[in-house]
């Protein structure tokens, strides 16, 4: 990866990355400090409980998901967002067809 992303970013230009499991990425924008993913998930997708040391804020663009913080579980929809300090334990079920964009700080 460069060292930061181009200053204009076209999604039609940059292709998906099957991570499996449903789940599929476009790498949007970023640099050293801060980066921007755009994730989409088939219906019963999971984003597998697990942390690391990067604060993290997520907001879903469409569909609804069981997002895991903690210990606490909570249904999310379209428009909502879920804030993550670093090392919290945390993951998603997509309940039907549905897309986030994660921003990260640092780049992960």
């Amino acid at each position: 990866m460069d060292a930061q992303s181009k200053n204009f970013v076209f999604s039609d230009d940059i292709a998906w990355e099957d991570v499996g499991g449903g789940i599929r990425r476009k790498i949007m924008g970023y640099d050293a400090n801060l980066m921007l993913v755009y994730v989409e998930f088939k219906k019963g997708s999971i984003g597998y409980l697990h942390e690391h040391f990067h604060t993290q804020v997520s907001y879903l663009t469409s569909g609804s998901f069981e997002v895991t913080i903690g210990e606490e579980k909570q249904v999310q929809k379209a428009g909502d967002v879920y804030f993550l300090p670093p090392h919290i334990r945390h993951g998603v079920v997509a309940l039907e067809d549905s897309s986030l964009i994660d921003v990260f700080t640092p780049v992960r």
